[in-house]
C-alpha cells in the first residue's frame, strides 16, 4: 500500500480507503454488525488506513461501529466524517435525501455528536455532505477554520453527490483550497472528474480529489454482470438496465487495461484513478474481504502506461463508439452532468 497527504493538510491517508457507508446501513446488502466491525479490522491488517463515514449512515450507527472496529489502532488511522443532513429532526425513508441544514450552530452540535459516537476527540477530515454553493457561505467557512484552530479536525473536504449538483460546489471548495472534495467518478463517468482535474490545474490548488464509486456500481469489477440479481433495497438496484447493458459494451473495450496474473480489471480501474497527480485515495465498495484482498493490491500493480492512458481517453472522448440510436444519448449526460434524475442516479446523493 502506498500513502498520499490530503492537500497541504499534514494528513496521510491510504491510496485504497474504506467507504464506511457498507458500516451501518443495508445499502449495499445485510450484513451483522460483527461482520462490519470485521471487515473493517481486516481492512486495517491489509494496509488501509483511510475511513471514510458520515453521520447520516445508519443514523450515527456507521459511525459507532466505526469507532468500535478502529478503537485500538485510532493513532494508526485516518477518519473522516460527514455532516450536513438533519436525520435527527426527520425519518428517512428508503435511500430518499433527508432535509439539508448547514447553519454554523446546527453543525457545530452535529460534530460533537459525531466525536461522541465515534469515541474520538478529534476528527482527521470534516466534509460537509453534499453542500450546495449557497450553503457554504462565510460563516460556514468561518466555522470551519475555528474548529481546524482548535484541534477539532485537522482537515476539510466535501463530499459531493451527483443529484445535489457538484460542478459549481467543487469548484468552490477548490478555490477556498479545501484540503479534498470527494466526488463519483470512474473510467465510465469521467465528466465531473475531469472538469475539478482543469479548476486545480487552472487555480494551482494543493486540494486532493476523492473518487467513489470506482467500479462504476460493479460494471468495472465485474460484480454486476446479465446474470445478477440484485437484492431489494441495494444501492445498485436504482441504475436502469439500459445504463448496465451500455457499461457492459464499453467493459469489453477496456480488456486491455488488464494483465494476466499482474492486473485485474477491477484494480486498473483504481489503478486508472490514481494515476491522477491530485488523487490521493480512491474509496471502493467493499462487500467481502476477498475485495479487500484484490483492490488493496491495487495500490501496488503496475501503473498504467502512457499508451494506456490515452487509450482510455480517446475511448471516453469517442462515447466507446456506440450507437445511441436506442435513445441512450441522455444517460451519458445524466451520470456525468447536472440531468442525473433520467439515469436514476438521484438515488446516490446521501453517499
Amino acid at each position: 500500500m502506498q500513502y498520499n497527504e490530503l492537500g497541504d493538510s499534514g494528513v496521510e491517508v491510504s491510496e485504497v480507503g474504506f467507504g464506511a457507508w457498507v458500516v451501518g446501513t443495508d445499502w449495499w446488502g445485510d450484513r451483522s454488525e460483527d461482520d462490519a466491525i470485521e471487515m473493517v479490522q481486516y481492512a486495517v491488517d491489509q494496509g488501509i488506513t483511510y475511513f471514510d463515514t458520515g453521520d447520516v449512515y445508519g443514523h450515527g450507527r456507521s459511525e459507532e461501529l466505526l469507532g468500535e472496529a478502529l478503537s485500538e489502532v485510532r493513532d494508526e488511522v485516518t477518519i473522516a466524517t460527514k455532516v450536513g443532513y438533519d436525520f435527527y429532526n426527520n425519518p428517512q425513508a428508503g435511500h430518499g435525501e433527508l432535509p439539508k441544514e448547514l447553519s454554523p450552530e446546527y453543525l457545530r452540535d452535529a460534530v460533537e455528536k459525531s466525536l461522541e459516537r465515534l469515541g474520538v476527540d478529534s476528527v482527521d477530515v470534516l466534509q460537509l455532505h453534499n453542500a450546495n454553493v449557497d450553503e457554504i457561505t462565510p460563516d460556514v467557512l468561518e466555522l470551519l477554520d475555528e474548529l481546524e484552530a482548535a484541534g477539532t479536525i485537522d482537515a476539510v473536504g466535501l463530499a459531493l453527490g451527483p443529484s445535489i449538483g457538484w460542478l459549481a460546489e467543487g469548484d468552490l471548495a477548490i478555490e477556498e483550497e479545501f484540503d479534498s472534495v470527494q466526488l463519483v467518478w470512474n473510467v465510465l463517468e469521467q465528466e465531473v472528474g475531469n472538469h475539478f482535474l482543469e479548476t486545480i490545474e487552472r487555480t494551482g490548488s494543493s486540494t486532493s480529489l476523492i473518487p467513489r464509486v470506482p467500479h462504476s456500481s460493479g460494471v468495472l469489477n465485474e460484480q454486476v454482470t446479465p446474470d445478477t440479481e440484485l437484492g431489494e433495497g441495494d444501492h445498485r438496484g436504482f441504475r436502469p438496465d439500459e445504463w448496465y447493458e451500455t457499461g457492459w459494451e464499453k467493459l469489453e473495450q477496456l480488456r486491455f487495461l488488464e494483465r494476466d496474473g499482474e492486473r485485474t480489471m477491477g484494480q486498473a480501474a483504481i489503478a486508472w484513478l490514481l494515476s491522477h497527480e491530485p488523487v490521493a485515495t480512491v474509496t471502493p465498495t467493499f462487500r467481502t474481504n476477498a475485495d479487500i484482498d484484490e483492490w488493496t493490491a491495487a495500490s501496488d500493480v503496475p501503473k498504467l502506461t502512457d499508451e494506456e492512458m490515452a487509450r482510455v481517453a480517446e475511448l471516453y472522448a469517442d462515447d466507446f463508439g456506440i450507437d445511441r440510436d436506442d435513445g441512450m444519448d441522455s444517460l451519458r449526460t445524466s451520470v456525468d452532468g447536472e440531468d442525473i434524475e433520467a439515469a436514476g442516479l438521484d438515488k446516490l446523493a446521501a453517499d
